[in-house]
């Protein structure tokens, strides 16, 4: 098998910390307006932002890699199914349950923040309602293709609280001008050339490990010795004492947990 360079490379940068979360990722200031230039994932499926589903909020976790995504199995997404199923029997603590297990999805962009060039490439990461915003302008035949690094636009980001909540709340305008992503071609060349990958930023964890974290959340037990073999939820149980209604007690403290959690995953 042939020595594959550009893998070589992203596991150097990995070891390294090029590519640790803290290093690439971008996030825009409250209240602060902020000039950065989008550019287009490569060889996306013809989509120039990527997508990831992730479960958020569930016991010490901030955010868990759904498997499903990419095709494997998911004790998440057979725990939902199994709740949706004692919902439709009438139980509807359990639908309401499955409805905040759902996954989110978090979208990114590879960013050049205008002033901060030295930087190189970053990472923005945003909830549905920008990537509407972003996808609208790039449909309107005023703007198209904002991301193109010769005949683009940089967009103008604001980020700012909105009164009495604890939403935050995105402005985004594109700037009327056609400007180039870099004066120097060798420059843009560059950038193009090493665009951190968010699948490198994330670890997708084991059935096994997904698993005990279901049961440890739904059973309220936080302590690391655990296996999550003996109580709660297992997907490869048949028996009624491991559905919904065994942990119907926790199920609505459990909802209003996660409604209070998502405040700012919309943007």
């Amino acid at each position: 098998m042939a020595i594959d360079l550009d893998a070589i490379r992203k596991k150097l940068n990995q070891l390294s910390g090029n590519n640790s979360r803290r290093n690439v990722m971008w996030r825009p200031e409250v209240d602060t307006e902020t000039t950065v230039r989008l550019l287009s994932f490569k060889d996306n499926d013809g989509q120039p932002f990527k997508e990831l589903w992730f479960y958020y909020n569930i016991g010490n976790n901030p955010g868990l890699l759904a498997p499903y995504q990419f095709g494997k199995p998911d004790p998440f997404q057979e725990l939902i199914t199994k709740l949706r199923d004692d919902g439709a029997n009438g139980d509807k603590s359990a639908y309401e349950l499955a409805k905040k297990l759902y996954p989110k999805m978090r979208c990114y962009a590879p960013v050049i923040v205008r002033g901060e060039e030295g930087e190189g490439v970053k990472l923005w990461s945003f909830g549905k309602q920008v990537y509407q915003n972003l996808l609208n302008i790039m449909l309107d035949e005023d703007y198209g293709d904002i991301t193109d690094p010769s005949t683009g636009r940089d967009i103008k980001v604001k980020c700012y609280q909105k009164p009495g909540t604890q939403w935050k709340l995105t402005d985004i305008v594109a700037r009327p001008k056609v400007t180039p992503l870099s004066e120097d071609a060798s420059q843009a060349k560059e950038w193009l050339d090493t665009m951190p990958d968010p699948n490198d930023l994330y670890e997708t964890k084991s059935y096994e490990q997904l698993e005990k974290i279901i049961n440890d959340w739904l059973t309220g037990d936080t302590d690391d010795d655990s296996d999550g073999s003996s109580r709660g939820f297992s997907a490869s149980s048949t028996t009624q004492t491991n559905s919904a209604s065994a942990v119907n007690e926790s199920v609505d403290s459990k909802i209003k947990d996660l409604n209070a959690a998502f405040a700012d995953l919309e943007l």
